[in-house]
């Protein structure tokens, strides 16, 4: 998000990154799992030459007995795929631009206690790319009820993935009258729980990360060099980069390099910019408190292996749902239905079948308690931060507003760190100092040690900024000696760096004033 920090891993991948989380984790079919290799194993495998051409293998959607439509929404179709009988089971897929294929073939085996039903997001997969008045979360909420209402449902269960489940969440905020059950799987939480683990990538060696950069190079090359298609050059990156390791990201079992190639070729169609715009108005919904009174039941379903968050998200989940029931999977990281799929479908059947019914009454005062909250969120100070940007103009009116109360009633990191960049902006440093030193102290308490790193380093710059450089120097000294080597960056001041190596820089060099770039 502009203007946000954002966590990133090396720059070179940055774009490929985003695909790859867009396409949500790899499957396996061949070998049992206990028989395969796994990212705990270390495995170093590096394809020396790059490999332009991709293994033609059919999609799933053409080798299964599914029923197939498309299905007018308003403007815009979404492609449908449906099977089996009983409750509708509606299969929401991460991203945001990713699409239904990755579910196939293991969510056949619902089909004798659900109908299944799958579906490509508006702007992805084989659904229509229109935008109509932009892609948003509450546009995709809006599909999802059209679609319901076309397919003739029913109240249906929706089981939402990676952020997919954040997408179910919110959809149950505004329909619970139409939510039978609610099953959150390796789910974006829609609350803050800091940023993923340095360590998310720590299973991808050295000498992976050097010959992902090469093929990176070289994929640029080859396609200007032979006037390859974007889209096709796109695959071709996915493929060779999944080839060199990067599988690991997200994964414990190793995949065939059939299925990397299916994953390359279908799994992460969308429209231009979707993931940035769509995510542009995720950034602005706050799901904290929301699940307090529901009465719909829950599902939580977790792999012990995802590092796709950080650490304390998968209690922050279920502290959030508190009627909820949650799953942990010992041999799973985020796909957990293709890790685990035994276990994992006999949860689910379970679930499914002795869902009990939610009367209309309890539905509608579950309703009553949202309007409240939405009512009292407009008054505070979390929303007073979402109507305001990262830029000058911005920080000016919400230095202005600032009250040191906010800092006893802020739920994310993030919420300091924008305000204290708003004072920081007006030369409140000593302001901006207590700021700093309330989110160091949030963070330890979530713990969050990335956020923790950060929040030191930005204490130390306003110390300098005062004149403190032997309390700077202090505070430099504890953020370098955490090790955090996260990379974030600050868009609106042009500054990029990795935490620890940061600080260590500082202790040598004092802090000099950056001046913010945007106006707003």
């Amino acid at each position: 998000m502009r203007g946000k920090f954002s966590l990133t891993s090396q720059a070179f991948l940055s774009k490929i990154l985003i695909l790859l989380a867009a396409l949500g984790p790899l499957t396996l079919l061949s070998a049992p799992q206990e028989k395969r290799e796994t990212a705990l194993d270390r495995v170093v495998h590096i394809e020396k030459k790059l490999i332009a051409e991709i293994p033609a293998v059919s999609r799933w959607c053409d080798r299964l007995d599914l029923i197939k439509c498309r299905i007018d929404v308003g403007g815009c179709e979404l492609y449908v795929e449906e099977e089996g009988k009983g409750p509708a089971l509606i299969i929401i897929n991460g991203g945001p631009g990713g699409t239904h294929h990755y579910f196939h073939p293991w969510f056949s085996r619902a089909k004798g206690y659900a109908r299944v039903i799958y579906y490509d997001q508006r702007g992805c997969g084989l659904s229509d790319f229109k935008p109509g008045p932009g892609y948003t979360v509450d546009q995709a909420v809006e599909d999802l009820e059209k679609l319901r209402q076309a397919l003739n449902a029913g109240k249906w269960v929706l089981l939402g993935y990676s952020y997919g489940g954040f997408l179910a969440q919110y959809y149950t905020t505004k329909y619970p009258e139409n939510t039978a059950g609610l099953v959150l799987m390796s789910a974006s939480p829609g609350v803050s729980v800091g940023n993923p683990p340095p360590g998310q990538f720590d299973f991808i060696s050295s000498e992976e990360w050097a010959r992902l950069r090469e093929t990176s190079t070289e994929v640029q090359k080859w396609a200007a060099a032979n006037k390859i298609p974007d889209e096709k050059a796109e695959q071709v990156l996915i493929y060779n980069q999944l080839l060199n390791g990067l599988w690991k990201d997200q994964n414990l079992y190793k995949p065939s390099p059939e299925r990397m190639a299916q994953k390359a070729l279908y799994e992460g169609r969308s429209d231009k910019d979707f993931n940035q715009v769509l995510n542009s108005s995720l950034g602005k919904i706050d799901l904290t408190g929301a699940f307090l009174s529901c009465p719909i039941p829950t599902l939580i379903l977790e792999g012990k292996h995802d590092l796709s968050f950080s650490a304390d998200k998968r209690e922050i989940l279920h502290d959030n749902h508190p009627g909820s029931q949650m799953v942990l999977f010992e041999h799973a990281s985020h796909p957990i239905y293709e890790e685990e799929p035994d276990k994992f479908f006999s949860v689910i059947e379970k679930f499914i079948r002795n869902l009990p019914n939610v009367s209309a009454s309890a539905a509608q005062a579950y309703k009553d308690y949202l309007a409240q909250r939405e009512k009292e969120l407009k008054s505070s100070s979390d929303h007073i931060l979402e109507i305001y940007g990262w830029g000058r103009s911005s920080n000016e009116k919400l230095a202005k507003s600032y009250s040191r109360q906010w800092l006893t009633r802020f739920k994310s990191s993030n919420s300091f760190l924008q305000v204290g960049f708003a004072l920081y902006d007006v030369g409140n440093y000593r302001e901006a100092l207590i700021v700093f030193e309330r989110m160091r102290d949030f963070a330890r308490k979530r713990p969050n040690r990335g956020d923790e790193t950060m929040a030191l380093i930005w204490q130390g710059q306003m110390l300098d900024l005062i004149g403190k450089r032997g309390e700077a120097v202090e505070c430099y000294k504890r953020a370098a000696d955490m090790n955090i080597t996260g990379s974030y960056q600050h868009d609106q001041f042009g500054l990029k760096y990795s935490l620890s190596p940061y600080a260590a820089e500082r202790i040598k060099e004092p802090f000099h004033r950056i001046e913010n770039r945007q106006k707003d």
